[in-house]
């Protein structure tokens, strides 16, 4: 969400920044529209309740001096007032609501440095890291590679549930469990992130927050308790503060937590379907920041590093891209997706994004600092990453480390976490 004040005497800044996304700029006069009509009648109720409380007090004075004649007019007065007051009311409400369901469309501004573009083939590369993994014969996909293992079960996930669901297997369970327990030990006691374990059900106000809802509500799976599946622990570990004013002192705030994370995908049929690269249902480690806003592009730098931590600390070769302002989606001012090499596939693939996005959230959510006591409150300035999302990690490290026998080298700083040194049929 943006503020109303920046809207209303800078359109034409916020016009722009919608246009550099690729975005329909007209929600501008439809705020701009609504936010006149409601703040005229605002202000008509404010003059009709404030001569209200006029004549109410000139009721007692007039009685007072056996005025009757006048004082009952002025009860009259009074009542047409109170009368016509419910339907003004009604009106602002309703003009209220249609301001505030505006508000909750608007993107967020992209930051003046990220690079123009239309989509993801516009996106620079900032740096690379390590070296593609070299084969005596062409490597085989993670999917292949699992099958020789008896890793995961693709087709028992579809008959349990439905296509993209998965069932990991035997060493492949163990496997995708030590992932998500080296990440969050890596993000904790490594690089000194607070550890959250979050519920995997949310509210539709923290949706709302987070700026999931209403826009992307087609990709949520919903309970018939008006719950939600997370689609990412960012929504319920950024909640953790709605509604909240935190200690200035206390900033930066370093949240990381495992969850489950669960998505439609709507929109993606066709897309990335092989093996495990695109599923409803996956693990993740989320890291969230809450930082000052003169902080949040420092911290920025630090959150991708830290998510690049992993992929070095497991020998993995990949890239760092700055997604471009076609590419970037409605709620970041400034992102760095991390991609990994994925041999057995023959391209880079996404395993993290890593987002700053101002006050966006927290004005959604409510929430603030002060700087010191006494001093106004302000918005904070909330970023996250993943650190980092399983499925696409776990097939990289089955095509980066396969061997010409079929079985899969674990890494080193891994094998604590499975308990082997290799993957073996």
């Amino acid at each position: 969400m943006l503020d109303r004040e920046l809207i209303r005497t800078q359109p034409d800044f916020v016009r722009h920044g919608i246009q550099r996304k690729g975005l329909d700029s007209s929600i501008v006069d439809e705020f701009l529209r609504v936010d006149s009509a409601w703040r005229s009648l605002r202000q008509e109720l404010e003059v009709m309740q404030a001569e209200r409380n006029r004549i109410s007090k000139t009721i007692g004075q007039l009685m007072g001096q056996k005025k009757i004649d006048e004082a009952n007019e002025a009860k009259a007065q009074a009542k047409a007032i109170s009368d016509a007051l419910p339907e003004v009311e009604a009106r602002n409400r309703a003009l209220e609501e249609d301001l505030n369901k505006i508000e909750l469309d608007f993107p967020n501004l992209p930051h003046e440095s990220i690079p123009d573009g239309k989509d993801e083939n516009d996106n620079p590369v900032v740096r690379v890291w390590g070296e593609k993994p070299t084969f005596a014969e062409e490597p085989k996909a993670h999917w292949d590679v699992a099958e020789g293992l008896n890793l995961f079960d693709l087709a028992r996930g579809a008959k349990i549930t439905g296509s993209g669901w998965v069932v990991y297997t035997g060493q492949g369970a163990r496997l995708q469990r030590a992932l998500f327990n080296f990440m969050i030990d890596h993000q904790t006691r490594k690089n000194g992130y607070f550890e959250i374990y979050p519920p995997f059900l949310v509210n539709r106000a923290s949706l709302i927050g987070t700026g999931n809802l209403p826009k992307f509500e087609e990709d949520l799976y919903k309970s018939t308790d008006d719950l939600y599946l997370i689609p990412t622990a960012e929504v319920p570990i950024t909640n953790l503060y709605r509604d909240e004013i935190l200690n200035g002192e206390d900033l930066t705030i370093k949240l990381a937590g495992f969850s489950g994370c669960f998505r439609r995908e709507a929109g993606s049929a066709g897309k990335d379907t092989r093996g495990i690269q695109r599923i409803h249902q996956f693990d993740k480690i989320e890291m969230v920041k809450f930082c000052k806003p003169e902080d949040s592009y420092a911290e920025l730098e630090t959150l991708i590093q830290d998510a690049e931590s992993v992929l070095q600390t497991l020998g993995l070769h990949y890239r760092v891209i700055e997604l471009c302002t076609g590419d970037i989606g409605a709620k970041g001012a400034k992102c760095y997706d991390l991609e990994v090499w994925s041999p057995g596939v023959g391209r880079y693939l996404e395993v993290s994004s890593c987002t700053n996005f101002e006050a966006y959230q927290a004005r959604r959510a409510n929430i603030r600092f002060r700087r010191e006591q006494g001093a106004p409150t302000e918005f904070v300035h909330i970023l996250n990453g993943s650190g980092l999302a399983v499925p696409r990690l776990y097939g990289a490290i089955l095509e980066s480390f396969q061997q010409p026998d079929g079985s899969v080298i674990i890494p080193e700083a891994l094998r604590p976490y499975v308990g082997l040194n290799k993957l073996t049929s």
